[in-house]
């Protein structure tokens, strides 16, 4: 279980594997574990997700802004930030349940300092419930409902979230 922990770490800072591959295995080899296996790759994931803020937060001013003026896009990244603080838990929610690389949002998360008790509750909910899912389904299921969770359960989720947030956003442009 300590490997899990140290890839889902690594996963949302720095390295590109992502935890539900070892999840699918170790689930369906010890289905009475599924609980501590989602756990141990939730807290490891949201950890990792700490590590990534902070790499953006404190490696952004000296190399990110430097590349960003290079290139002549500091203003595109002006907006960019304001679009990320008012949708930044959101962004980090979605990141956390689809396949986009989780790592990206950790760092932009630090990059633009959105507020750190948002960006780690947002990846607590999403992490735990992308975790948590698969391993429930892997304990109810076994092995049948591997195959669908290797193949359609990223488009799933990403339909899921999209409906929710299409659904706060007709409420808020409604009401």
């Amino acid at each position: 279980m300590a490997f899990l922990g140290v890839i889902a770490f690594l996963e949302s800072s720095i390295f590109p594997i992502p935890p539900d591959a070892l999840i699918l295995p170790m689930v369906l080899a010890s289905r009475e574990k599924a609980w501590k296996i989602a756990a141990v790759a939730t807290v490891a994931s949201v950890l990792g997700g700490i590590a990534g803020y902070a790499i953006g937060m404190f490696l952004f001013e000296t190399v990110g802004q430097t590349l960003l003026s290079f290139y002549g896009y500091a203003e595109q990244f002006s907006e960019f930030q304001s679009l990320y603080s008012e949708w930044g838990a959101w962004i980090v929610f979605g990141a956390g349940l689809t396949p986009f690389p989780f790592k990206v949002i950790t760092i932009a998360s630090g990059a633009v300092a959105l507020d750190p008790i948002i960006f780690i509750a947002a990846a607590i909910l999403a992490r735990g419930l992308r975790f948590f899912l698969v391993a429930a389904l892997l304990w109810k299921f076994g092995p049948p409902v591997k195959l669908f969770i290797e193949r359609r359960l990223s488009l799933v989720t990403m339909i899921a979230f999209l409906l929710l947030v299409g659904g706060f956003a007709a409420l808020r442009f409604i009401g």
